[in-house]
């Protein structure tokens, strides 16, 4: 197993059933449960030095779905571009997510959901099955959307494990 294939292998192994797409539901929900359950204030809280905020983890699971959808589409599309990756640290520092209200970025994140689950919700399974190039690691569409499932759930856990025992 290569090293990529062991990096998309942590987030799949997340995803509880084999209905990707109802669970890519599900985790939102429970994603927006957690954050529409907290104040303004807390969403500033960071568990330790150097760490996230709660505002800048859930800008960075909006951005990284913004990503695998755009690499979903292009590759749906038989775009056989090469993609690149992104640094999500970088990222993360300039999201300019401290600086916004926990309202907007709840708006955001709802609609960058909403928006994730009808594109993979209403390609054909032919669709799904088509693949691309990320940083020289083929990929397929469908793989893509199981990482966006896995992923949001990587970090649910985080926010579980590190984040609310101290709010």
């Amino acid at each position: 197993m290569t090293d990529f294939e062991k990096y998309i292998q942590r987030y799949l192994d997340l995803i509880p059933t084999e209905d990707w797409l109802d669970e890519l539901k599900i985790v939102g929900k429970e994603t927006l449960d957690i954050y529409e359950n907290i104040f303004e204030d807390q969403s500033n809280y960071a568990y330790a030095e150097g760490k996230w905020s709660l505002k800048t983890l859930l800008q960075h699971l909006i951005d990284t779905e913004k990503v695998f959808a755009y690499r979903a589409l292009r590759f749906s599309r038989k775009d056989q571009s090469v993609v690149s990756g992104f640094d999500e640290e970088a990222w993360a520092k300039h999201s300019y997510a401290d600086s916004r209200t926990l309202k907007s970025l709840i708006k955001e994140f709802k609609l960058t959901r909403k928006q994730s689950f009808i594109f993979f919700k209403t390609l054909p399974e032919d669709a799904l099955q088509l693949s691309g190039t990320v940083n020289g690691n083929s990929i397929n569409v469908e793989t893509i959307g199981k990482l966006t499932v896995g992923h949001n759930i990587h970090h649910l856990n985080i926010i579980k494990e590190r984040y609310l025992p101290n709010l």
